[in-house]
This record gives C-alpha cells, structure tokens and sequence, in this order.
C-alpha cells in the first residue's frame, strides 16, 4: 500500500487539537495548535543542523497540507 505523505488526525479527547501525521522519514506526528512534534524515528547521530533545516520545512508543509485539507471542504 503506497501511503500519502501526510495525514490528517483526530482525537476526540483533545477536541482543540489539530494533527498531521508525516509518514515518511523522518516519521512524525505534529499538533498544528501548538507546533509541538513527536518523532517516530531515532534521529540519534544525524547532523543537528540538517534536522533543524529538514523540521522547519516540513513544518511548513504539514501546515500546507492542513490548509489545502480545509479549503477543499469548503
């Protein structure tokens, strides 16, 4: 099964929150409420500033993401 590389989430207990889960590497579920990520990967010994480059862009893009998600439901 091919997976898209980004997926909405929801959990009825925290009904404020708004996730999107990363399902490529590095894997990653961020709440867009806050910006605040848990990593599915161990990124142990990779290069600090790479990570920090790669996170900020894909930040961006899980908002993207997000944003493209709620215009079509309009």
């Amino acid at each position: 099964m091919e997976l898209p590389k980004f997926l909405l989430a929801d959990n009825s207990n925290y009904p404020d929150d708004i996730f999107v889960l990363h399902t490529e590497f590095p894997r990653f579920i961020i709440n867009l409420k806050d910006d605040e990520i848990e990593w599915f990967e161990d990124l142990t010994g990779e290069k600090e500033e790479d990570i920090a480059t790669e996170l900020a862009d894909l930040m961006d893009k899980a908002g993207e993401f997000y944003d493209a998600e709620m215009k079509d439901l309009e």
